[in-house]
């Protein structure tokens, strides 16, 4: 059996458009949320975190999506 990927941070609706301008790195969130970049690695594995999607080789991140996971996860 092939190798699973690892699912996409958060929601399963991480793979929508996303609705910003300008797309966060795992720097801008590791920034925002004030947790390391190997912890946001880790939430990826566990399919934990905020939603985030690939472009190209790159993990990013819509910031209106990171905002709206940080007030459900408070809830």
């Amino acid at each position: 059996m092939p190798a699973r990927r690892p699912a996409p941070f958060g929601e399963p609706g991480a793979s929508r458009p996303p609705t910003c301008a300008r797309l966060w790195t795992l720097q801008d969130v590791s920034d925002f949320l004030n947790v390391p970049v190997g912890t946001l690695y880790q939430w990826r594995v566990r399919g934990e975190g905020p939603p985030a999607f690939k472009v190209g080789r790159h993990v990013r991140f819509d910031p209106d999506r990171v905002r709206a996971w940080v007030t459900d996860s408070a809830a």
